[in-house]
């Protein structure tokens, strides 16, 4: 079987506001500050967001359609390694699910859906766990220019 790619590509364009201080926006508008700093999400983190946030999205979509939770938090653990060289990364990567349901025929049948949907979610679903897990290569490209941007 061949793998199939999506015509539609993904992208985020990010700005810098200030020293350490950036807003990633999508094409659709959708935006998100962070940086290194008071009140901002680290880019770690935020990476620990999108993995956290793909499964829930799974799980709470497919979940909702039963029952409303009255409870749901997904936590996102990472334990930050520095390597002999002194590159950085995390290992560890760690989803701990705690969700609640009414206590009727609607929420006991969401509630049981739970475990199959995150294993799911994880072994099929979530483009951001698995794309980590895959271990797919970062690649880049550089333009500099010196002078006043308006000159070009």
């Amino acid at each position: 079987m061949t793998d199939t790619p999506d015509p539609t590509p993904r992208s985020v364009e990010l700005t810098r506001t200030a020293t350490g201080r950036y807003t990633a926006r999508t094409p659709e508008g959708a935006e998100i500050a962070f940086g290194r700093g008071e009140g901002l999400l680290t880019p770690v983190e935020l990476l620990l967001a999108a993995i956290a946030g793909c499964s829930a999205i799974d799980v709470d979509v497919a979940t909702s359609r039963s029952s409303e939770p009255s409870e749901f938090r997904v936590r996102a653990t990472g334990q930050k390694i520095v390597e002999e060289s002194g590159a950085n990364r995390l290992e560890d990567l760690h989803l701990s699910f705690r969700l609640a349901f009414p206590d009727d025929a609607a929420g006991r049948k969401a509630a049981g859906m739970v475990e199959r949907l995150v294993t799911l979610s994880h072994d099929k679903y979530c483009t951001v766990s698995r794309t980590v897990e895959h271990g797919t290569p970062v690649g880049h490209d550089i333009s500099v220019d010196v002078g006043d941007a308006g000159d070009r």
